[in-house]
């Protein structure tokens, strides 16, 4: 806006950078002598992986990203009036589509300033923080650098605080692993703050598994470059082209289960482990998992971590939710209505 000044964004580290070497190394060892194998997918996102995974919003099948916008932009101002934020605190640094429009329902709200990307990558916060400073001037960005939830007690109290974990991460938690982020994260929150979450609703299987193994292979190469990492930093020696790339569905917990399947049998060397593994014809890695949620589960298990659902937003055809969550219990005398699922 006129006459306002840009304020260069801050930048701090609240642990000691990890050492991400020795992560890749201990998962990757821990994961390939076990049965079944499987391998952590947050080693898919080296620079090629996250040019794929930005791929992956864009394709025709992968609606996840273009039905959060959508709520979003319809309902950005009641998550903001819910609130009134003094602080919005990111987890996993953003400058994306949402991102944009959590900042401008701030701006239109009036209640606060500050923004506070958090990510373990502190490539991601800068890269984020000056992209943001420079749309925003009347910003002020404090971005972080740490692991969650270890550090999230580390972050500066400001105000009243809304934190948001949106694009549908929270799927790649099995249940338990889900409670227990919820619990590290309400324990940060005061009885006034809120988290807003992001989940990709159950609909229906073959919509589902089309937004995880879309025509153009697209998602098929951004699994398999997790190979190419192990390749690359760990001397291992996949044949990645004798692999191919599975997705399921599992009824039993309601996830989207994907995997690498070897094409015949092979014995795999990972140099730096001084580790060889064997695969029989047919054996999978498994990499990741993607939960789908309903509304009950949501409250149960934001239950179970002390937390009430306080707000729900879906798109207008019900295939994704935006929850709030707050600390136990949740007011009801608030200015905006919640949207529930239609029955």
């Amino acid at each position: 806006m006129t006459g306002q000044l840009e304020t260069a964004p801050s930048i701090r580290r609240l642990s000691p950078p990890s050492n991400v070497g020795a992560e890749l190394a201990a998962d990757t060892r821990q994961g390939l002598i076990g049965t079944p194998k499987q391998l952590s997918s947050k080693y898919f996102y080296d620079a090629r992986g996250s040019e794929l995974f930005e791929d992956i919003t864009r394709l025709p099948e992968y609606y996840l990203t273009r039905a959060e916008a959508e709520i979003l932009t319809l309902y950005a101002d009641e998550m903001m009036d819910a609130i009134k934020p003094v602080e919005l605190v990111e987890l996993g640094s953003g400058y994306s589509v949402k991102t944009r429009l959590l900042l401008e329902a701030l701006r239109r709200a009036g209640t606060g300033t500050l923004y506070v990307p958090f990510d373990i990558s502190e490539a991601a916060i800068r890269d984020a923080a000056e992209t943001l400073s420079g749309h925003y001037p009347w910003l002020t960005i404090e971005g972080l650098v740490g692991d969650f939830p270890s550090d999230l007690p580390k972050i500066p109290h400001s105000g009243r605080r809304l934190v948001t974990f949106l694009g549908s991460t929270i799927g790649n938690f099995r249940s338990q692993e889900r409670v227990e982020f919820y619990r590290s994260v309400g324990a940060v929150l005061e009885p006034a703050d809120g988290l807003l979450v992001g989940l990709d609703l159950v609909k229906d299987v073959e919509t589902l598994l089309a937004a995880y193994n879309d025509s153009a292979g697209v998602t098929a190469e951004f699994n398999k470059n997790i190979l190419h990492v192990l390749n690359r930093e760990l001397g291992a020696n996949f044949p990645v082209d004798e692999f191919e790339y599975v997705v399921k569905w599992v009824a039993a917990s309601e996830c989207v289960a994907m995997g690498l399947r070897a094409t015949r049998a092979m014995d795999v060397t990972v140099a730096d482990l001084d580790l060889t593994i064997h695969l029989a014809k047919g054996e999978e890695i498994h990499d990741e998992v993607s939960c789908k949620f309903r509304y009950d589960v949501v409250v149960a298990e934001a239950s179970a971590a002390g937390l009430s659902v306080g707000g729900w937003w879906t798109d207008t055809e019900d295939r994704f939710a935006v929850a709030l969550l707050q600390p136990k219990p949740v007011s009801r005398q608030r200015p905006w209505k919640l949207h529930r699922p239609r029955q």
